[in-house]
């Protein structure tokens, strides 16, 4: 189980990640905050993250680290705006948090290939499970 700093970590990930594209759009921000609600942060403190974000901090674990992709890669689809910029980011994030380069890039080719290019979770978790072992 990550601790309250690392959910601050991840939420301020995202918040970077949205603002990438300079404004958060009112989806993305609903989305976030809907983020901030299952990772028990309260509104205030989710507000204070969107002007004062904290380090990146990296999770050991690996599931979280997927975790953490997968919502990242929602994000990024969410409004339905697919520069390249954003795929780059994210194959970058993907990075920084440990997950193997082989998976990033099945993941993003995949994404294509499904209805609002929303990779499913079980098809995600099976792409990075044959990476792991």
């Amino acid at each position: 189980m990550i601790n309250r700093v690392e959910k601050l970590s991840l939420l301020s990930e995202m918040i970077a990640f949205a603002k990438y594209d300079k404004d958060i759009k009112s989806i993305e921000y609903n989305f976030l905050l809907g983020v901030a609600k299952q990772l028990d942060i309260c509104r205030e403190d989710f507000e204070y993250l969107l002007e004062h974000p904290i380090n990146y901090i990296h999770l050991k674990s690996h599931s979280e680290r997927i975790v953490q992709f997968h919502r990242l890669v929602l994000l990024m689809n969410i409004d339905h705006e697919h520069a390249s910029s954003k795929v780059i980011k994210l194959y970058n994030f993907g990075l920084r948090m440990g997950l193997s380069h082989e998976s990033i890039s099945k993941v993003l080719y995949l994404m294509e290939s499904f209805p609002n290019k929303i990779v499913p979770p079980d098809v995600l978790i099976d792409i990075f499970k044959t990476q792991y072992n």
